[in-house]
């Protein structure tokens, strides 16, 4: 939930962007509607559903979310507008009732007050009293439909498909096999000993698989004989592709074995392309494969464990040359989306299958799945995961990549010093090598925090850890790898000449752009139109253009002010 201080800040960036822009699950921006007093408060109501069945969220009122420049933007909120009688409104509005808090940010523009209201995670679904409803999904209030219905009772666990009974005696259905192979994973697991020495139904029962003196449908996903699975679970199919381009492919499987076969089938087969190799590096030998078995493991049981199984559709596996994809059907639920899967609280789309896997020591239930593949990834210098959510389904990407011994090394001489590398830290040096430098703002998109925890980040890596370095001020901070660092972890350069070429190659094609559009008699250029040109940040581009400036007296100059403001090219 974003603070007053946070919100604030963000106001800040009105002058570059619209409020549009700065949108996200759980922050939105509205103008106040100030010729009618019964449209707002109607808007202020439902706003305060869609954020509470969207798993809440900080609504902005006094702001027009698509105009550009701070005080344009803000027209503030009415004086004599009483809090209390908004929060009475919602109440009195809602079913079942919600109870916002508001509180009041004073700014120097248009009536100098701004509403923002509160709105926390509850048990939706949420309507007004007349039965309207609409959920927050992404940057938008979408109609809470029949299916967006069935979405929010399955985040909230009213109805899971997994913790179904399955007809029939539990023996007749189980497999000897399976549970077994479940045993062995359980154990590899560190699961109590004692849990796994009673008897099979004894077992079954203790870790929540039976109900009624039925198997569950978790049951028969984790013990299940095939012949069952099918029958019950007709959705649930796994497939293994070994492609050889992104259209043929080589070799192909598929199966309806219970989950722990399942698992330990798909990873004999991705591992006959994902070879052990021993690299010694001066004290350390290190053991490594193309993709990490801990991350693949994890990306495996997170498609297994989050699957929506009324969907007709496989958990995919698409083993390419250069890159592993692992997808299954069901897209995020509870408000999970790319941007914010590695820090979110966890949901969980199927809450009786986790429970049993969790009592196994086969998932954890604090989302720590995510931050291992992440970090298995980033500690051999390998591109962090992949995730992205096509329509009803998820997909995750591991990019193969070479082992870079001199940074491994590395996160293993902090280790037996005691300073052990976190993933967010890691996110940001991986960055720092493939980019001359970050900010705080791109930073907190990275690593998916807030701007206020990046930059926390970010001076502690430099003030306590001498990992970087900072260079300019206020909104326009930046950090760079220390030289000496940068040295010891890259492959190859120097990092201050490169930095220096990609600067220079920088201030020569926009120098060439202003002469051709002098040229040609157009107009010069915005530090919206550079920043296109450069990929480089608004103050980037601002340090960027001074010193072009500087260096070419009487030929480039800045015209105008605040956002109309251009770079041109004079002739002498």
């Amino acid at each position: 939930m974003r603070s007053l201080k946070e919100i604030s800040m963000l106001l800040d960036e009105l002058d570059t962007k619209i409020a549009d822009e700065l949108e996200n699950q759980d922050l939105d921006f509205k103008r106040w509607i100030f010729d009618s007093k019964e449209q707002s408060v109607k808007m202020v109501v439902d706003m305060a559903v869609c954020m509470a069945n969207g798993g809440g969220g900080a609504t902005v009122f006094g702001v027009n979310d698509n105009v550009v420049g701070r005080s344009r933007a803000i027209s503030g909120v009415p004086a004599e507008i009483d809090i209390n009688q908004l929060k009475k409104a919602v109440y009195d509005s809602t079913d079942p009732r919600l109870t916002p808090q508001f509180e009041e940010l004073e700014v120097p523009e248009g009536t100098g007050r701004l509403l923002v209201m509160y709105v926390f995670p509850g048990l939706p679904p949420y309507t007004t009293t007349s039965g309207e409803g609409k959920i927050r999904v992404g940057k938008d209030c979408q109609p809470l439909t029949g299916t967006m219905r069935r979405r929010v009772m399955v985040e909230t666990g009213e109805t899971d498909f997994t913790a179904i009974e399955v007809p029939g005696d539990p023996t007749s259905h189980i497999s000897a096999s399976a549970v077994e192979y479940l045993r062995d994973v359980a154990r590899a697991s560190h699961t109590p000993e004692e849990l796994l020495q009673i008897n099979n139904i004894d077992f079954l029962e203790s870790i929540g698989l039976l109900r009624k003196g039925c198997l569950t449908r978790s049951g028969l996903l984790l013990v299940g004989k095939r012949e069952s699975i099918q029958e019950h679970l007709p959705g649930y199919v796994w497939t293994h592709l070994r492609m050889k381009d992104d259209t043929d492919y080589s070799d192909r499987m598929d199966g309806r074995d219970a989950l722990p076969i399942a698992l330990a089938r798909l990873i004999d087969r991705i591992m006959a392309d994902n070879p052990l190799t021993t690299i010694v590096y001066g004290p350390f030998h290190f053991e490594y494969r193309t993709y990490p078995e801990i991350a693949l493991r994890e990306a495996l049981m997170n498609a297994f464990s989050h699957a929506d199984y009324r969907i007709g559709g496989p958990i995919l596996v698409k083993q390419y040359p250069s890159k592993l994809e692992i997808s299954n059907p069901g897209g995020f639920i509870g408000g999970i989306t790319p941007k914010n899967i590695l820090h979110h609280h966890p949901v969980s789309r199927n809450p009786h299958l986790v429970n049993a896997l969790s009592k196994l020591h086969l998932v954890n239930r604090s989302n720590l799945g995510i931050s291992r593949m992440f970090k298995y990834m980033l500690i051999e210098g390998k591109e962090p995961p992949l995730i992205e959510e096509q329509g009803e389904s998820v997909r995750v990407t591991l990019l193969s990549g070479d082992l870079s011994t001199t940074f491994r090394a590395f996160v293993e001489e902090e280790s037996k010093i005691g300073r052990g590398l976190l993933v967010d830290q890691l996110l940001i040096l991986q960055y720092l090598l493939r980019h001359a430098e970050l900010s705080s703002i791109e930073a907190a998109r990275i690593c998916q925090r807030s701007e206020e925890q990046a930059h926390e980040t970010l001076s502690e890596m430099e003030l306590n850890r001498n990992y970087l370095e900072r260079g300019g001020s206020g909104r326009g901070t930046y950090w760079i790898l220390r030289s000496d660092l940068h040295r010891k972890l890259s492959a190859s350069g120097h990092p201050e000449r490169d930095r220096r070429i990609d600067w220079d190659a920088a201030k020569t094609r926009i120098l060439s752009v202003l002469k051709q559009r002098f040229e040609r008699g157009e107009s010069g250029l915005s530090n919206t139109e550079i920043r296109q040109i450069t990929h480089l940040g608004r103050y980037q581009v601002i340090r960027l253009m001074r010193e072009l400036v500087d260096e070419n007296p009487g030929k480039v100059e800045l015209v105008g002010k605040g956002r109309g403001s251009r770079y041109i090219y004079c002739d002498g």
